[in-house]
């Protein structure tokens, strides 16, 4: 059976050129493994069910994603700090011994070490992904 890697990244990289280059940097790297990008229309509607039913969307990958897979890839925002969700994510293989690791824009690919690695809080990082009206912020 092959393992799942969940490739963590922020919203804002939805849909774009460099999220389609970064999921082929990561499945050449990683041959052996099935990637899992959230940015899926399943899982958008995991998100809004866990949302409607218990106020927090973000259960739906903590409760039903992350514990199908066996370790993550993670993208920081271009200052390297991560996003408050994509940290979590991390940190719940972290707490696991799970691999993970961080991927750079330019598709570098480094073991990441949460230790030395702060989140930015939940306000931080949702003013990195949209305005305060609401359209988003390019990465």
């Amino acid at each position: 059976m092959r393992k799942r890697l969940y490739f963590g990244h922020p919203i804002n990289i939805y849909g774009t050129d460099l999220e389609t280059q970064l999921l082929e940097r990561i499945s050449r790297e990683f041959p052996d493994w099935d990637i899992e990008n959230p940015n899926q229309k399943q899982h958008q509607e995991g998100y809004e069910r866990w949302k409607n039913s218990t106020g927090y969307g973000m259960d739906y990958f903590n409760k039903e994603v992350l514990p199908n897979c066996q370790g993550g890839v993670f993208l920081p925002f271009r200052d390297c700090k991560l996003g408050a969700g994509v940290w979590k994510e991390a940190k719940f293989f972290a707490d696991q011994g799970l691999p993970i690791w961080m991927i750079a824009p330019d598709g570098t690919i480094t073991p990441l070490d949460l230790s030395a690695t702060l989140p930015l809080t939940v306000e931080e990082t949702r003013s990195r992904i949209r305005t305060s009206s609401g359209e988003t912020v390019p990465y």
